[in-house]
Formats: structure tokens, C-alpha cells, sequence
């Protein structure tokens, strides 16, 4: 029996120089996950639209395939995707630049794989973010947009509505990443054996990274969710995102819960424990100093909060997942 189910566009964006490997490789990724996803036969799980975007030096870009046509709708994702020749900076297409912001103010997530975060980087969304990018373009990078941290020695940087990635085959990753977001993690791992490449191990294990809703189309809330994106969740206050909302307090707290699912505070725990998990894969600072750095003032409170979330221990989760071994103990 055939089951009716929801649909998420996933725009692939094509510039001049876009490695059209990457293109094919998401658009193939993407429909693997849909064939994988439709045996569940399930009404939860949403069908992705795979949209391919032309961008030219004039106009705004124009969806130039689409692999299940229907109505226009939304962007729930945006994918930028590598150039093998790279990209020069600078150079981009004001009509371009508006359009991927205004993609972004309506509520997609923007992923940009190696140079393709340049474009991000041009469009100033990751101003006062954190980013990854090819290490050739690294130096570059930090000399253009110093508003803009750079991890260069990450492979990934997941900041929940902005998604950059260093390698030119890491678009792989981030195709995963959007499956394990819409469609739950044994689907992104079943699709990534299916194509026999890796995926992220945390992610799988321990629940798939904070992925906040943002396609809900309440404005008001989608400007506070970027604002606490943008500054970790870290010293805010329900007065000062109901301020950010412009609403009244209560309203905001109706609003909120809405249109996100989660009150508030549960919000900004999963995206302090989502920065969380990356410092403790990618850093060897104490647990003490990690718990301080997003947010937490008190260190059990911290480990709570991150145990019930991600269902081990921070101590735990490094020893699992981390790349480095610590320098000294961090129980």
C-alpha cells in the first residue's frame, strides 16, 4: 500500500566551476536514502525533492531539475557543493548572495562543502560563526573574513543552520548529515553501507547532532533561534529571547514551543551539548573548562544535562570519540 508522506526540498546549487561529481553524487545519495526510507513504508518519514539550482552572473539562480516536481515550497536545505578549480573570492554575484541569504531567512539550512563555504563566507552569514574550509584556501580564508572562526583542521563544523565541510569529498558527510536530520540515523546509516562510504560514528551512537526545526515559518522565532545559533546559547535569558522575538513572554513561550517542539530551555541545552560533543572530539580541554565555555558554570549540571542527552558520560564520549587523547585526566 502506497503511503502518503510529507516532502523536504533539498536545493544542490550549480555555479560555474561546481564540481558536478558532487552534484550527481548528493542528488544519488538523496535517492538512495528515499528508496531505503520508503521500504519502512511509514507516513513520519518525508520524501526528499532533490532541486538543482542554476546560478548565473546576472540573475537569481533558477531550479533547473527536480526529481519528484510538485508545488513550489521551501527550501528546507541549501548545498553548496565543491569546485575543483576553486573559487575566487570576491567574485561572486550580488544576485546570488541575496538569494542564498534569503534562503537562509527562510528558515533552509545552508551546507557549503570545501571552497564551497567561501560563498557562505561572501554572503556574511558565518560572521561571528565557526567554519571549516579546504586547507589550501585556509590562509585566505582567515585574511578575508576575519569575523569568522575558522577550524581549518576540523572536517566538519556543524552549526546546526550552517553546515561547512574542508574536503572536496566530504560532500558525502554532509548529504548523510541531512539524512540522519530528516529521515534518523539507521536510515543515514543504512544508505551510507548501501554506498559503502563512512559516517560519523557519534552521530549514530549517541543520537544525530542538534538539528533545530526551521522551516516552522514563524519569523519572529526563526530571528531568536538564529541569535542563539550565532552565540552558543551561552548567558541568555527567557527576557532576552522573548526581546530578540520582539513578543511579550508568554506569547513567546507559546510561540516558541510551537513552532520548535521544545521549550526554551530544553532548546538551548541540546545546543550546548551540541558544542559540546565537538570540543570533547576535537579539543583536550578539561571537562571543567568545556562545561565554562558553553555555558555552564556548574560542571555536574553540565554532565547531567549532557548524559541524559547523549546517553554516555562526557568522560565517556571523549574516550569513544575523540581524536586526540587527552593531555591529563578529565573525569
Amino acid at each position: 500500500m502506497d503511503v502518503e508522506r510529507a516532502v523536504a526540498e533539498l536545493g544542490v546549487l550549480i555555479y560555474p566551476g561546481a564540481q558536478m561529481a558532487a552534484v550527481h553524487g548528493l542528488t544519488d545519495l538523496f535517492g538512495v536514502a528515499n528508496r531505503i526510507a520508503a521500504e519502512h513504508q511509514s507516513a513520519q518519514l518525508p520524501l526528499l525533492r532533490v532541486s538543482h539550482w542554476q546560478a548565473d552572473a546576472e540573475h537569481a539562480p533558477q531550479r533547473i531539475y527536480d526529481s519528484h516536481p510538485a508545488a513550489d515550497g521551501a527550501l528546507i536545505a541549501l548545498l553548496i557543493p565543491p569546485s575543483i578549480g576553486g573559487f575566487s573570492e570576491g567574485q561572486a554575484p550580488p544576485a546570488l548572495i541575496q538569494w542564498i541569504r534569503q534562503q537562509h531567512a527562510t528558515g533552509a539550512t545552508l551546507g557549503g562543502v570545501c571552497v564551497g563555504s567561501i560563498l557562505l563566507a561572501e554572503s556574511g552569514l558565518l560572521d561571528g560563526r565557526r567554519a571549516t574550509t579546504h586547507w589550501t584556501s585556509a590562509k585566505k580564508f582567515a585574511e578575508r573574513y576575519p569575523k569568522v572562526t575558522l577550524n581549518a583542521d576540523k572536517p566538519i563544523v556543524d552549526d546546526g543552520d550552517l553546515i561547512t565541510t574542508g574536503g572536496l569529498m566530504a560532500w558525502s558527510e554532509l548529504g548523510l548529515r541531512l539524512v540522519d536530520r530528516l529521515l534518523g540515523p539507521s536510515i543515514a546509516t543504512s544508505t551510507a553501507r548501501f554506498l559503502v562510504i563512512e559516517h560519523s560514528d557519534s552521530a549514530s551512537e549517541c543520537g544525530s547532532n542538534f538539528a533545530p526545526i526551521l522551516s516552522h515559518g514563524d519569523a519572529a522565532i526563526l530571528k531568536v533561534q538564529h541569535w542563539l545559533q550565532a552565540n552558543g546559547a551561552v548567558e541568555v535569558s527567557l527576557s532576552a529571547m522573548s526581546q530578540q522575538a520582539g513578543l511579550e513572554e508568554r506569547t513567546f513561550l507559546r510561540r516558541f514551543r510551537a513552532a520548535t517542539g521544545l521549550k526554551p530551555t530544553e532548546y538551548c541545552q541540546h545546543l550546548r551539548v551540541g558544542k559540546a560533543r565537538e570540543m570533547l572530539e576535537f579539543t583536550n580541554g578539561t571537562i571543567d573548562h568545556i562545561a565554562w565555555n558553553v555555558g555552564y558554570s556548574d560542571p555536574s549540571a553540565f554532565r547531567a544535562t549532557f548524559k541524559k542527552i547523549t546517553g554516555l558520560a562526557p568522560s565517556d564520549y571523549r574516550a569513544r570519540f575523540g581524536v586526540t587523547a587527552p593531555t591529563r585526566s578529565v573525569v
